[in-house]
């Protein structure tokens, strides 16, 4: 009989995935399912974006790329991170791949030996944890809750670290709960790992355009840990490129090599048309994407207000991505129809079969006492969800 691996016995499935899967499942049966669970705009890639695929397929850009990308490409990531957030990567520096997802891996694997230590704030993205259980590195989870915007302090942070210490990582804006942190929130982190030079750290800025506040703050632009932090970002989210599937990083020399390393023995170059596509993503004003950046905050305000009308539910003020994460605890306990919801992965099947809702449970997402609501979606759509949630919650004593 053959025996599947103990790497992958261990690793779970993800959530925003095995969530997407179900309402897809009663979708085919039929069911009118509103599927708010997973992180894709419901915006089209720009037609420009798509002109440059097509250029590049025409002058038959079809073979093999280097493993860290186009030179073209990887100026044009070099431009984008001076103009947009004062920091300076040589195209040496950076490394192109299949996503922000691939990215974070190869970091990871570069880095984490079996034993290393790795500081994940909760709440976190769900990959974060079993791309370091993959890589034989031990999860350290810091937990910050709702009261604290679901930020973590610099004294968590300390207080974590250990001899066996060898990475952070995170993101801002963050995937599950849109917090983002201020410039004066990163120096005060920073503070805090300059004591540690040998500590990595990961700064996930995939959400970085969609961002409620006056301006997107890197973690990499204090010089005293530059050379400590990784930047992660790509195109997927904020120039509706998630199909696509391109993310990159800025980082060390020697770190951007090692991650070259990697990814040239699993997958090389990322696709050729996709990055000759990005190019003209990475080249563009920013601006061009106020629109949708608008609709955003005008759908995170429906959630909100409608969120803000059931009693039980707690909620704040996510600044960035498209997510609310509420504190939903107030229900566990609480029953309907035979049916006791002891928790949030309880409360996302009642809402899914009671209210044919798709959300994501927020243990996924480290913090056991909240849900993920994505509000990547049309207002109409947002508004008959929000209305069958209510309803549905209100039926549970």
């Amino acid at each position: 009989m053959i025996e599947l691996s103990d790497r992958l016995n261990a690793m779970e499935e993800s959530a925003t995935i095995a969530m997407s899967r179900k309402s897809r499942e009663l979708k085919a049966e039929g069911k009118d399912v509103i599927s708010l669970s997973l992180g894709e705009p419901d915006f089209h890639t720009p037609e420009f974006i798509k002109e440059a695929a097509n250029e590049a397929m025409k002058n038959n850009f079809t073979t093999y790329t280097p493993v860290p990308g186009y030179e073209d490409l990887r100026q044009a990531i070099s431009d984008k991170f001076k103009r947009d957030n004062d920091l300076h990567y040589g195209t040496d520096q950076i490394v192109v791949s299949t996503g922000a997802k691939q990215s974070i891996a190869n970091v990871v694997m570069s880095i984490v030996n079996q034993g290393d230590e790795v500081i994940i704030p909760a709440p976190f993205w769900v990959s974060y944890i079993e791309i370091v259980k993959v890589s034989e590195g031990t999860p350290v989870v810091v937990n910050a809750g709702i009261e604290s915007d679901f930020k973590i302090t610099p004294s968590q942070l300390e207080a974590a670290i250990t001899p066996k210490t060898k990475m952070m990582i995170f993101s801002t804006p963050c995937n599950p709960t849109g917090s983002v942190y201020s410039k004066e929130e990163l120096r005060a982190l920073a503070d805090v790992l300059k004591k540690y030079p040998h500590i990595v750290a990961i700064c996930d800025e995939i959400y970085e355009h969609i961002n409620f506040t006056s301006k997107h703050a890197s973690l990499a632009q204090f010089e005293d840990i530059y050379d400590q932090v990784v930047t992660v970002n790509g195109v997927s989210k904020a120039w509706a490129m998630t199909g696509w599937r391109l993310g990159y990083i800025g980082a060390s020399k020697k770190i951007a090599s090692a991650c070259t390393k990697v990814q040239g023995q699993f997958t090389s170059g990322t696709c050729s048309i996709t990055q000759k596509a990005s190019i003209a993503a990475l080249k563009a004003d920013p601006q061009v994407l106020t629109d949708m950046i608008g609709a955003f905050e005008s759908r995170r305000k429906l959630v909100l207000e409608a969120l803000n009308t059931i009693e039980g539910v707690q909620t704040n003020v996510p600044e960035g991505a498209f997510y609310v994460f509420p504190d939903v605890s107030y229900f566990y306990g609480k029953s309907f129809n035979g049916q006791t919801i002891n928790n949030g992965s309880d409360l996302c099947m009642y809402l899914l079969n009671e209210a044919l809702v798709a959300l994501v449970t927020g243990e996924a997402f480290g913090d056991p006492n909240c849900i993920r609501i994505s509000y990547a979606a049309s207002e109409e759509t947002l508004i008959e969800a929000m209305k069958r949630v209510k309803t549905a919650l209100e039926k549970l004593s």
